[in-house]
């Protein structure tokens, strides 16, 4: 346990120095300590405003989306479940694709946008999913998250489809998902907004391993059912859609990283969620490098590159799990 600890703090300082050293401009590591530790070096703008910010957002933002995915698997007890598949990617991105077709492609307005739709598809898809007056019913849940999803899909196609060249361009690149805006501000709204519903989840580690038995079980141990399957989902929505306002959509995050830390570090949520945080951050961090690096100076979208690791990935672990 303990090389593995050490393995995985190298990674993250790994990740960190790829994301900080990757970008159009070349740094050597000399530059990138100097710009660090010197205000007035050459090297300081390019590393303290710009490739720092974006590296911690990206790691903030991929650490929550893996945690998302692994809370979300246990409370729905199914293994490809991830934040994306209960409509709120739908959801957000038809917020931000309404907001750049009306000519608001701020900086402001279309985070709040795609905010606002993430958190209507979220009520939406919460209130499909109660039975019987008050009881979340989570194969409903699923349901209803896949529904509202396609629906906010089809809607969010019909309005790209009416939309001119210029809009047409800036809808595809926010719904691909980047760090291009990434800033110190922009990293505080996520870190405000994120530090609850993490901290919640946290706390319902115990109940989601008792979820993941079955909710019979879970019942009988003393999980308070109703409440912690609320808990999970307003928070793992929440997570997702201040993500999502503030990158764009990434996917693959959440349901590649959970799988992975469960097979070397075990199914007990209170390890599980920590390290799945701390993988997902730096796998997002490496994602974001490449994005940058491969075809310099252009920068692909983050969501692209998380999609052709990830399904690779996945496929293989999918495999090793059913062998």
């Amino acid at each position: 346990m303990r090389s593995r600890a050490l393995w995985l703090g190298g990674a993250i300082l790994a990740a960190f120095a790829v994301g900080i050293l990757a970008g159009a401009v070349s740094l050597r590591p000399s530059e990138v300590w100097d710009g660090l530790v010197n205000p007035a070096s050459p090297s300081a703008s390019i590393v303290r405003e710009l490739r720092l910010p974006r590296a911690l957002l990206a790691f903030a933002v991929g650490g929550s989306l893996g945690v998302c995915g692994g809370a979300l698997q246990a409370m729905i007890r199914n293994p490809l479940a991830d934040p994306y598949l209960l409509g709120l990617s739908g959801g957000s991105g038809l917020g931000a694709v309404v907001a750049i077709s009306l000519g608001g492609g701020g900086r402001l307005s279309v985070p709040l946008a795609a905010f606002a739709g993430a958190m209507l598809a979220i009520a939406l898809v919460y209130r499909l999913s109660l039975v019987e007056g008050r009881r979340m019913d989570v194969r409903v849940l699923l349901l209803a998250g896949v529904v509202v999803g396609a629906f906010a899909v089809a809607v969010m196609s019909a309005v790209i489809a009416l939309s001119d060249s210029s809009q047409l361009r800036n809808a595809f690149l926010w719904l691909l998902g980047g760090f291009g805006g990434a800033s110190w501000q922009g990293l505080g709204t996520f870190a405000l907004y994120a530090t609850i519903p993490l901290a919640l989840l946290f706390a319902n580690a115990r109940a989601l391993d008792l979820l993941a038995l079955g909710e019979d079980s879970a019942q009988h141990l003393g999980v308070e059912l109703e409440r912690t399957k609320r808990v999970v989902y307003l928070s793992t929505g929440l997570l997702t859609a201040v993500g999502v306002a503030t990158c764009g959509i990434i996917g693959f995050v959440g349901l590649v990283v959970p799988h992975a830390v469960r097979r070397l570090w075990g199914p007990l949520h209170r390890t599980l969620l920590p390290i799945t945080f701390l993988v997902g951050g730096a796998f997002l961090v490496l994602a974001d490098a490449l994005a940058r690096t491969v075809v310099r100076p252009l920068e692909l979208p983050v969501g692209v590159v998380t999609a052709l690791v990830g399904v690779p990935l996945f496929a293989l672990l999918l495999r090793r799990t059913l062998a």
